[in-house]
């Protein structure tokens, strides 16, 4: 807005880098430019201030799709003046000479065209195309029939203005058609929440029975690997008592073999000694064979008196004597009977 100071006769009139002022005099446009200041005289002078910058035209309408649903459109459209004088013809931006605030409301008249028209080509579209589609590719579809419809429109065109850029933000649907709409992918986000959780817990089942799987073969293992150590074992155990046995048998038959060598020496000692007995009793019978009786008395007499026991005193009388001579002539010939005896 442009800043006018009053003096007693002229005023003077500040404009913003931003703005673009026009000066008229009697009808006749004798200044045009952005960020003027300068002298007027009110009595004659006429201004007009256009915008020089870019402006935004939050645009809101309403349309119905091809199954006479509802949807509503909200965007921005960033226009600006290209040719001021031009459209200081087309739209009144004449400005207070007091104030320096605009007389009318231009920039709600461009508002309104801007969206009117904006609304014309989005709606040709929208009557034409299901709610669908024009929730799925709506947005980019609606902002580029916007964007030709207006650059190609002749009274844009013809008014100085040039469209800089359109941003559509929304199409929406009533509530109640939306809900409806995103009933169908909630059930299937559902559907796919459900099946990831079977999947999950079916995969926790697959992994719980392979574990089980595993220590089962583990204990399997285990037990088929304790059979082996047992049998093992009893291999060992059967092989020490086999050497036990093996060690008894031999230190047995040794002892056999050294009782039987001992057995068979001292039998052949003791042959040996009855021989040398024998052969001793041969000779001496032998000579007891050649000897006249007295001396076999003498020595039978000899040999009853080595068996007597010790006689300290002694009474001989013939009630004794004849027994005792009775005796020695019985030992005498049953000695000499056995000699006879032992050389036949």
């Amino acid at each position: 807005m442009a800043q006018i100071t009053k003096y007693p006769i002229f005023k003077h009139l500040r404009a913003e880098p931003t703005s673009h002022v026009i000066q008229y005099r009697r009808g006749t446009n004798v200044r045009s430019g952005r960020g003027l200041a300068f002298w007027f005289l009110p009595l004659t002078a006429g201004l007009s201030e256009l915008p020089a910058d870019d402006r935004d035209v939050p645009i809101l309408f309403h349309g119905r799709s091809q199954d006479f649903q509802d949807v509503t459109t909200q965007g921005v459209i960033t226009w600006r003046v290209t040719d001021p004088e031009l459209l200081s013809t087309r739209v009144d931006f004449s400005i207070n000479l007091t104030t320096g605030r605009w007389l009318r409301d231009p920039m709600d008249r461009m508002a309104g065209l801007l969206t009117q028209l904006a609304q014309q080509h989005a709606t040709d579209y929208l009557n034409h195309t299901p709610v669908r589609d024009i929730l799925a590719e709506g947005i980019d579809t609606v902002r580029n029939r916007i964007r030709e419809g207006l650059e190609n429109d002749p009274g844009l065109m013809s008014m100085g203005i040039e469209v800089v850029t359109i941003r559509i933000s929304s199409i929406s649907p009533t509530s109640d058609v939306e809900k409806a709409l995103q009933t169908p992918m909630l059930e299937a986000i559902q559907q796919n929440a459900d099946e990831a959780t079977f999947q999950r817990r079916a995969m926790a089942v697959e992994k719980e029975r392979a574990i089980q799987e595993n220590e089962l073969q583990n204990r399997i293992e285990l037990a088929r690997r304790e059979e082996a150590l047992i049998m093992q074992q009893g291999k060992n155990d059967q092989q020490q008592t086999r050497e036990a046995a093996e060690a008894a048998l031999i230190s047995a038959s040794a002892k056999a073999q050294r009782e039987t060598l001992h057995s068979t020496t001292e039998a052949e000692t003791i042959r040996l000694v009855e021989t040398a007995r024998v052969d001793a009793e041969s000779a001496r019978m032998a000579i007891y064979r050649d000897l006249p009786s007295s001396v076999l008395l003498g020595l039978a007499a000899k040999d009853l008196a080595g068996n007597l026991p010790d006689i300290d005193h002694l009474n001989v009388t013939p009630e004794v004597l004849g027994p005792i001579l009775t005796n020695l002539v019985g030992a005498v010939t049953k000695r000499v009977e056995n000699g006879n005896g032992d050389q036949s």
